[in-house]
């Protein structure tokens, strides 16, 4: 007699383990027999023998301890239900828990312990979307690990994030996408035992986004392609000055069907969210710029399914030049539009690096309370020969330093004012040297306002205390680090941070390292959407810093201790969840047997 796919197992005998006779199986109705690295659980049903992984998919619970009736088995610590003969959950929360060939001979019932692995990276791939779809972070962070596993590359997991996020989000790129590509960025620069953690925060953060909402309805390209990118771009700014979605989404995709480069397209979204002022409180151009770096990584055969989704930005974003604050009482607006039309006779190179010693000059006129002056330092820069790109860096340097000298007697929402402004500055420094043009430098203008407006937040400039405060046991750097993750388990400790990361610099320890330690305590919090483009942007901001600008690169970390510490510490709750899809991917028991619940 034999079940299941005896005559396909037969050969490989070497695979069968005796489980127990038929007539003691069927008294007992379940028997346990190794699997290797787990238990394999046998159960009699109906008059055969099924046999099943004994860890649960869901949480690792013992499958022998549940309960089998008409030929469903459930589990009694979160009452996940599986079809016994195929190993399908009736429970999305779950998983589909693994089934193994039963034989059985001469009235012995033999179970077959192996399993081939082929086709594991297409099933967690499927688990991965419907984590996604129905919000399940246990099962985004287990399909995660189990791609991770099996050398699935990160590009692959962010295709399938990105794609999702949107596909099923009607008003189109949001925060969850933003954190995902922020997170992938900075991949190298975490901890590798950190970085399916970084990948999970921001899939679930796409989740979140996408959950309740209806998805977006594709458009097609103009059906004639010949038209010349020029007049292409024409359309699309004039659609998008009209807030006409439709048209821009369909002269977009007609660019990017003719061919066009990832610098053209780059160039006729910022050009057209640059034609107004700091839009969405600056999230627009963040959004763009995330776009491209998404495309970067999944590659830019993608950008039909990907950039539409920041046209919603464009077009229907918050036009700061309609608020009250950029027109009184200084017409903000005026003096820049004066200002940005003498560029073309002004500006001398467009990227890259020059003579021009400036930096520290002009960025101290730029957190000053003059507008006037800023914009006339400016332009003198581009006079001096400073390129745009240059120009763009020390406008988001300063940006970072009213997060560094923020204080912290502001109301507490006020730290996502000054996080905005740097987020968009550093958007703006990224595009620029992606696809350097006289239109989107506008931007590095705009945000340059924007840093002037944000100036009373800086009243008074919090700074580093001269003298430091004692910290026992801060003997060595590796010391220190550990004394910073202390630190943010407790609220209110954005000085004590600063000064930590501060004595940790002095003391010549490894920035790689610091960046890993905020990486960890980035990634350990339930973070806010604004906190992972702090972290970020300030990796970013520092790493482009460093070599010409070391006093400054260093000042941007210390903006990126405050923050977090600000905004630490949280409940932790990802934290958790994760912790236990790892210890479940190990293998690991998640209770003792005086914990288990009773059947």
């Amino acid at each position: 007699m034999a079940t299941g796919l005896e005559s396909a197992n037969l050969e490989h005998a070497e695979a069968l383990t005796r489980v127990c006779t038929l007539t003691e199986l069927s008294q007992r109705g379940c028997a346990v027999v190794s699997g290797g690295r787990h238990g394999i659980a046998v159960f009699y049903n109906d008059g055969d023998p099924r046999a099943v992984d004994n860890r649960c998919p869901h949480m690792g619970f013992p499958l022998s301890r549940g309960s089998c009736a008409d030929g469903i088995l459930t589990c009694h610590w979160h009452h996940a239900r599986f079809d016994l003969a195929s190993g399908g959950t009736f429970d999305p929360f779950a998983d589909d828990v693994r089934t193994y060939p039963v034989v059985v001979r001469d009235g012995h019932v033999f179970v077959n312990t192996r399993i081939p692995a082929t086709g594991q990276a297409a099933h967690l791939k499927e688990r991965l979307r419907d984590g996604l779809e129905q919000n399940l972070s246990l099962i985004i962070i287990k399909s995660v690990l189990g791609l991770l596993e099996l050398d699935v590359p990160a590009s692959e997991i962010l295709t399938l994030g990105g794609r999702f996020g949107t596909r099923y989000r009607r008003s189109g790129w949001g925060p969850g996408l933003t954190i995902l590509t922020a997170l992938a960025s900075i991949l190298d620069d975490l901890r590798p035992e950190d970085r399916y953690l970084a990948l999970a925060h921001g899939l679930q953060h796409v989740a979140s986004d996408c959950a309740g909402s209806a998805p977006r309805f594709w458009l097609d390209s103009l059906p004639e392609t010949s038209t010349s990118l020029e007049r292409l771009l024409q359309w699309f700014r004039r659609f998008a000055k009209v807030r006409d979605s439709d048209g821009c989404e369909r002269t977009l995709l007609t660019a990017i069907r003719s061919g066009a480069s990832p610098q053209a397209l780059t160039h006729m979204l910022v050009t057209a969210a640059t034609d107004h002022y700091f839009l969405a409180g600056g999230h627009t151009i963040d959004f763009i710029n995330k776009a491209t770096e998404l495309l970067d990584q999944i590659g830019w055969d993608q950008a039909a399914g990907i950039l539409p989704s920041v046209i919603g930005g464009i077009t229907g974003g918050q036009r700061s030049e309609e608020q009250n604050a950029w027109r009184h009482p200084i017409d903000l607006v005026s003096l820049l539009e004066t200002a940005i039309a003498k560029l073309p006779d002004t500006a001398q190179r467009l990227a890259g690096e020059s003579n021009w010693n400036g930096f520290d000059a002009l960025s101290d006129t730029l957190l000053g309370d003059d507008p006037q002056a800023s914009i006339e330092s400016l332009l003198q820069a581009l006079r001096s020969g400073a390129t745009l790109t240059e120009l763009s860096q020390t406008v988001a340097y300063t940006a970072a330093r009213r997060i560094f000298h923020f204080h912290t007697s502001n109301e507490f929402g006020d730290w996502i004012t000054v996080l905005h402004t740097f987020t968009y500055c550093n958007a703006m420094d990224r595009c620029l040297r992606r696809s350097p043009s006289l239109e989107a430098a506008r931007g590095v203008f705009h945000g340059a306002m924007k840093i002037y407006l944000d100036r009373f937040l800086n009243t008074p400039p919090a700074r580093l205390p001269r003298r430091r405060t004692s910290y026992a046991g801060a003997d060595d750097p590796a010391a220190m680090l550990r004394l910073l993750e202390d630190c943010l388990d407790r609220q209110q400790q954005v000085t004590p941070a600063a000064e930590l990361t501060d004595e940790y610099l002095s003391k010549g320890g490894n920035v790689a390292d610091l960046l890993r330690c905020f990486g960890q305590l980035l990634l350990r919090e339930d973070a806010e959407f604004h906190t992972y483009q702090m972290v970020e942007a300030g990796i970013r901001q520092y790493q482009a810093l460093q070599e010409r600008h070391p006093a400054a690169a260093r000042t941007v970390l210390i903006a990126i201790a405050r923050y977090l510490a600000a905004h630490a510490p949280t409940s932790r709750a990802f934290l958790q969840t994760a912790r236990n899809a790892l210890r479940l991917q190990r293998g690991e028991e998640l209770y003792t047997e005086a914990e288990l619940p009773s059947a």
